[in-house]
């Protein structure tokens, strides 16, 4: 017999029958992750999935602080899930739990407040998880599989509160990594999305005293991972442009079939000024080179960013430089934020703070831009090979549509007959529309 935290005690058979839990994440690709990661450590354990209609007896809720609004879902969701779940353990882990700990376990039901992620193994072994996984197997209810390689980031942007709740810098081994995608190919995924709070800086803990001849890059594990057998594709997650190195291109040169062309690079402004107010490293020139720099090197290339507006002391001007960066590079996808002040960061005590009605302003019109910036470029691909997975079959904008994900990121539809779901398949695009492209399947 085992004493569970829960408060009742199960033997491993009874517990395989009763014991339901139920997860929910908020916020980014890394949260996602490390609540599968936990999710299947648990089932392993005998635990079940309760149905959406069942109350759970174990409930995970994996937060997110990134915004103001993150912070406020976070307490939400932890409501509604006391509510749902009036009899259940809940656990609350994730940046915002880690931020203000004390807030969260003052909140209705919560049991435990996990502050590290660190303790995940920790948690999963007094839950009786006897072998702690070395990562996934899967992704809930997805096509495309995340696959966590770092934590942590030692940056210091005047803006962003990540830094104080993930400040380890921690690389996963490179091996244990190549294991995890094997094992998720052979589980069917035909995507592996490549992530981590600084992705760029992958490897950088192992290469301490090292000289650079010896150094493990991002740039050698992308190549390790294209050499695995199998119909699968991998991309990058957020990466910082100037971390977009030669080595990294020079990869995705040689496996373009494996490699999608595809770069979410980090801009937050396109204005030099704001840039330094930010204390980000770089200026909007090494930004727009380096973009310049795969554009020559891959064959129009999909860019997508994220982007700050309303920083303290953005003028219009400012915001106009942040316009201009964005049809430079043409985004496809913008990733809006307007600037949500984060309690204990530089940026949120600077002053000429932007009211909240020309963020608003400044956001809709960064709509308008990336609207327009996407059908430029889908008109760019027209006529174009693209490779596809299919997410869904007779779902889509027409009745017998197939709908996926192409290798540069947008939405393709195509003819749904003899193509099935997970399927990863060459497309030559024949229409460019607003939200997506049409296309036909090359066999």
């Amino acid at each position: 017999m085992v004493e569970y935290p829960f408060g009742a005690t199960f033997s491993n058979r009874l517990l395989a029958t009763v014991a339901k839990i139920k997860t929910v994440t908020l916020g980014c690709k890394v949260n996602q992750y490390e609540t599968q990661f936990l999710r299947e450590g648990l089932l392993s354990a005998g635990f079940t999935d309760a149905e959406d209609s069942q109350p759970a007896d174990l409930c995970v809720i994996n937060t997110c602080t990134i915004t103001n609004e993150g912070d406020s879902k976070s307490r939400q969701i932890i409501r509604r899930m006391n509510r749902d779940n009036p009899d259940a353990r809940i656990i609350v882990m994730g940046c915002y739990a880690t931020r203000e700990p004390e807030a969260v376990a003052a909140l209705p039901g919560v049991s435990e407040v996990i502050t590290d992620k660190r303790e995940m193994p920790d948690l999963l072994g007094r839950f009786g998880v006897v072998d702690i996984p070395d990562g996934i197997s899967g992704l809930d209810g997805r096509h495309r599989a995340y696959v966590k390689v770092q934590d942590g980031c030692l940056l210091k942007c005047s803006y962003c509160i990540i830094p104080t709740v993930r400040p380890k810098m921690e690389s996963r081994p490179l091996q244990s990594i190549i294991d995890e995608v094997k094992r998720l190919v052979d589980n069917g995924f035909r995507e592996v999305i490549l992530t981590g709070i600084h992705l760029g800086h992958y490897g950088v803990d192992f290469n301490k005293g090292k000289p650079k001849a010896e150094w493990t890059r991002l740039s050698h594990l992308v190549h390790q991972i294209c050499e695995l057998p199998g119909d699968f594709r991998v991309r990058m997650s957020s990466i910082e442009a100037t971390e977009v190195t030669r080595e990294l291109i020079q990869v995705m040169q040689q496996y373009p079939e494996k490699v999608c062309p595809h770069l979410h690079v980090c801009v937050q402004s396109g204005s030099d000024r704001i840039l330094r107010a930010m204390k980000r490293r770089w200026t909007r020139k090494h930004i727009i080179d380096r973009c310049e720099v795969v554009k020559e090197a891959l064959h129009l290339p999909a860019f997508s960013t994220d982007l700050i507006v309303g920083f303290p002391g953005e003028t219009e001007a400012d915001f106009e430089d942040s316009l201009d960066i964005c049809r430079q590079i043409g985004f496809s996808k913008i990733h809006m934020f307007p600037f949500s002040p984060r309690r204990t960061t530089p940026a949120a005590e600077m002053d000429n703070q932007i009211p909240g009605n020309i963020k608003s302003e400044r956001g809709a019109i960064v709509k308008q831009l990336e609207t327009e910036l996407r059908a430029d470029y889908y008109k760019k691909l027209v006529g174009q090979k693209l490779q596809v997975l299919v997410e869904k079959v007779s779902e889509g904008f027409d009745r017998n549509a197939a709908v996926g994900t192409s290798c540069r990121y947008g939405q393709v539809e195509i003819d749904a007959e003899g193509v099935a779901d997970n399927d990863l398949v060459d497309v030559e695009i024949s229409e460019a529309r607003a939200d997506r492209m049409v296309g036909k399947r090359l066999v």
